[in-house]
């Protein structure tokens, strides 16, 4: 198993307190109290202080104007160990996705300056704090489904935000809509000391990640982690174990980290799947990870492959 701590976006420091989401007055009371946190985000970016220690997420309060002028109430993210409740407002009504939101914010307590501004998370993901990175991407995910599922379903009404933003409610019908989050598995498939690796045509210059594929209905995870492996690489999968998760917020799944006992080693690799597909030892993954190796450089930092990949070089991992 691999430690949270270890995985960008996994282990919030929040209590979600979802006994309160339905308490009307609760929410009141929190955003009326001026100690209250809330995030804004803007087009799915959330608002960081760039210190030289690293992005630190921005915090304003609950009456600040940029949070008051809002045209949706903020979502209640849980409390802190303290009890100081955490909240995640959008803010994309500042500027359409294509400007900037300096040029249109007249609220003077919000300074974006060289060292705060709304950042993509993806860009920063490896870098970001790791207490930062878990609530905001919980922030992200809720907002990139409050904004693809505005409709609903079942009838094609208006939904409605309740439940402290983590619920939709259809106006028309009355039909409940929840966050979705999509499985998919990644997975350290091995040959004694060597890992399988996999490439698409659209990543970056030399980059190789460990294989991946969304779960389908009525599939294990095991069984999962054998289909997409044997479909992209055509390689047949034994024994399947779990090591760790990591929420993914581009836009909504959930990452599940798993080893794969090799049982066949040649590779039929699915051109429309993979541009390229290979076995590579355990000394040049280290090297890779190094930026020693000279022709695979490895998974983005902050990626789940990437902690898997130096996990099993570490020793942490030893296999299905």
């Amino acid at each position: 198993m691999i430690p949270e701590s270890d995985v960008t976006f996994a282990g919030s420091f929040l209590d979600r307190a979802d006994r309160l989401r339905g308490d009307a007055q609760a929410m009141a009371d929190h955003l009326a109290d001026p100690r209250t946190h809330v995030m804004p985000i803007w087009h799915g970016k959330p608002l960081f202080d760039l210190t030289p220690d690293g992005p630190r997420l921005a915090w304003l309060a609950p009456n600040d104007a940029l949070i008051a002028d809002s045209p949706e109430a903020p979502v209640f993210m849980g409390l802190d160990a303290d009890g100081i409740a955490h909240f995640a407002a959008d803010v994309s009504y500042l500027a359409p996705v294509d400007e900037s939101p300096s040029d249109f914010i007249s609220n003077a307590t919000l300074d974006l300056s060289e060292t705060r501004k709304f950042v993509e998370l993806r860009s920063i993901m490896g870098d970001i704090d790791h207490r930062d990175a878990g609530i905001a991407a919980a922030a992200k995910g809720i907002f990139e489904w409050r904004l693809t599922h505005r409709f609903c379903a079942n009838c094609g009404g208006r939904n409605r935000a309740c439940h402290a933003g983590w619920r939709f409610e259809c106006q028309d019908c009355g039909r409940q809509h929840f966050p979705r989050t999509d499985p998919v598995v990644i997975m350290l498939i091995l040959d004694g000391d060597r890992v399988l690796l996999g490439r698409q045509a659209a990543w970056p210059e030399g980059m190789y990640s460990l294989l991946a594929g969304f779960m389908e209905p009525g599939e294990t995870v095991e069984e999962a982690v054998r289909r997409e492996t044997m479909e992209e690489a055509g390689i047949k999968v034994g024994a399947v174990r779990y090591v760790t998760s990591q929420p993914w917020p581009f836009p909504a799944s959930l990452m599940i980290g798993c080893t794969g006992q090799a049982l066949s080693t040649r590779i039929t690799r699915d051109p429309q799947e993979l541009e390229d597909a290979l076995w590579v030892t355990k000394a040049e993954i280290a090297d890779a990870l190094e930026g020693r190796h000279p022709r695979i450089a490895p998974a983005r930092k902050g990626a789940v492959a990437q902690v898997i990949l130096q996990a099993w070089v570490r020793g942490q991992i030893d296999g299905a």
